[in-house]
């Protein structure tokens, strides 16, 4: 486990997955993230790459072969090497190795990198392409904060808050977590979405272009606040199990198959091309 902190935040990080597993508020004496209770959901924030999502099947096809890859990608599944670490900043790689070139058939290094700045923690996402060839992925976050904040009244006491006020849709997704190709409009209070026990009945609120780059975690009750500030990503997630005490808040650039067949890596909607010897980087921001 890694820690960094400043006067605001203490965070802490696990070198399997390279995962935020807390975030801890020291004026408010306040953990903010979900402490994966493996009977309800076994995690707290898991990095998705090299794909986000499912895949039909669990095939990634690539220059016509066929893959084998879990939901999410194996990143979250990985153990990361320590590559820098001081009192406020972290960076945590992933290289190719045997293992994920026999399901991900790139070479490159996947880096997660977090840095306090006073009252926010930045999460940055960095591939580097380090093959001959182009690369292709997706990659995203997966945050569950805990709601309510340290007990302070009930779920239904909190909403998430858009940066704008927009037309909605999800887009909705099979019972094995593919696209459908149908969508249904949500419904917000001015720019308010008020988090219910049966919000996520039918599985995650997906959607693929988002206005609002900005969402906050609010309650009637209080003025504590958590926001994700996620600027260059074009799709997000938000997701909980059922009954449980927790939001996601996940900005994505990528996302699921769709129901039907298949198609290759580079074809998929939503992924990321990077050019031989080039560097992708994409940052986002929790802050309280």
């Amino acid at each position: 486990m890694i820690t960094i902190e400043n006067e605001y935040l203490k965070v802490s990080i696990t070198t399997k997955g390279a995962q935020l597993a807390s975030l801890y508020n020291k004026a408010t004496q306040t953990e903010h993230m979900w402490q994966a209770n493996a009977d309800i959901w076994p995690w707290h924030a898991p990095n998705l790459f090299p794909v986000v999502g499912g895949l039909v099947n669990n095939q990634l096809h690539v220059d016509g072969n066929s893959y084998t890859l879990p939901r999410h990608g194996f990143a979250r599944q990985s153990e990361f090497t320590v590559a820098e670490a001081d009192q406020e900043h972290a960076v945590l790689d992933l290289t190719s190795n045997h293992d994920t070139l026999d399901v991900y058939p790139y070479h490159f290094s996947f880096q997660v990198l977090y840095t306090l700045i006073e009252n926010a923690l930045r999460v940055t996402y960095k591939v580097i392409n380090q093959d001959t060839k182009t690369i292709y992925f997706s990659v995203g976050g997966h945050p569950a904060f805990n709601v309510p904040f340290k007990g302070k009244g009930q779920y239904e006491d909190y909403y998430l808050e858009f940066e704008s006020t927009e037309k909605l849709e999800s887009h909705l997704l099979s019972a094995d977590g593919f696209f459908t190709g149908e969508a249904r409009p949500i419904e917000l209070d001015g720019n308010k979405l008020h988090l219910t026990r049966d919000l996520f009945k039918d599985d995650a609120l997906v959607f693929k272009d988002i206005k609002s780059k900005l969402i906050t975690i609010k309650s009637t009750l209080h003025n504590e606040t958590l926001s994700v500030e996620f600027p260059y990503y074009k799709h997000l997630g938000i997701w909980a199990k059922p009954g449980a005490d927790f939001v996601c808040i996940e900005p994505w650039l990528g996302y699921a198959d769709a129901v039907g067949e298949p198609v290759d890596i580079s074809h998929k909607p939503a992924i990321q091309k990077l050019d031989k010897g080039h560097v992708f980087e994409a940052p986002y921001y929790i802050s309280i």
